[in-house]
């Protein structure tokens, strides 16, 4: 199925899921195990967002970052978790950055296989007609626009942030030193970081831009994705000494904008002691 003038197309991924692809570069958003059971698995069981949100003091608000809104996948399951709360826990403030529209207008579109329907679909229509929608439990808000410039006019600060956006193949202006370092800019003192890429390259840039770094959940067929904080005692698996010893190969992939003394750098970091 293809959304006329949306750039996506809706596809089976080899689990057989439904997935999202883009027309522009034909890359297939989660095409593991498909948006749903990334977004619960990978980005709202790993980052504790219910305990978080319940064992907030009374009053408080947690605010969580959604970088690549895409089909609204990730944003639909933290939002799902803060509805399903009652008085008590905290209120959560989503931010949804994105600056192309179409999968979410597809996945509208196709209502229940994406988990659109009812009053979640009503608020996404919300969303995108007028910039925000809330209830008494959450407070959703899009920011438009290409990162890593709207994350430098961002004021809020993130106590969680999901990083999910295209591959550094079809987008490697996300995957920088400079954008990690912006994300790292809008953190809270014990923010956490999650995203589906392990590799050396996004775990040095993530370094490199003053995060700590560990090893995140397995997803569908990979074994690794990554997690960060700006503590490292947040982290449940942190990288350790033996991780450096891949920055010795020759042919250590390192993120486009790295600084000529990238690998000695992360050597330094303090999670490596």
């Amino acid at each position: 199925m293809s959304g006329e003038g949306t750039g996506h197309e809706i596809v089976r991924t080899r689990g057989g899921a439904l997935a999202m692809r883009s027309l522009a570069d034909g890359e297939v958003m989660h095409p593991g195990v498909g948006p749903l059971v990334e977004a619960e698995q990978l980005y709202v069981r790993q980052s504790r967002l219910r305990e978080r949100l319940t064992s907030a003091e009374d009053g408080q608000r947690l605010i969580l970052f959604d970088v690549g809104l895409g089909a609204g996948s990730n944003a639909l399951a933290a939002r799902s978790v803060s509805e399903g709360l009652g008085e008590g826990a905290a209120r959560l403030e989503l931010v949804s950055f994105e600056r192309d529209f179409g999968a979410l207008e597809l996945a509208l579109a196709a209502g229940q296989a994406f988990g659109w329907q009812g009053e979640p679909a009503d608020a996404a229509r919300a969303l995108l007609a007028k910039g925000a929608h809330q209830t008494c439990r959450t407070h959703w808000r899009l920011v438009r626009g290409d990162l890593p410039a709207t994350l430098a006019q961002e004021t809020a600060r993130a106590d969680i942030i999901y990083w999910d956006p295209f591959s550094p193949r079809a987008n490697p202006a996300l995957w920088t030193v400079a954008a990690f370092s912006e994300a790292r800019r809008v953190a809270g003192s014990r923010c956490a970081l999650y995203t589906y890429s392990a590799s050396t390259a996004t775990r040095l840039a993530l370094l490199l831009a003053g995060w700590a770094v560990g090893v995140g959940d397995a997803i569908g067929d990979k074994r690794q994705t990554t997690a960060a904080a700006v503590a490292v005692g947040d982290l449940a698996r942190p990288l350790d000494r033996s991780w450096l010893a891949r920055l010795a190969r020759p042919d250590v992939p390192l993120p486009p904008d790295a600084p000529p003394d990238a690998i000695a750098r992360a050597r330094l970091a303090a999670q490596f002691g």
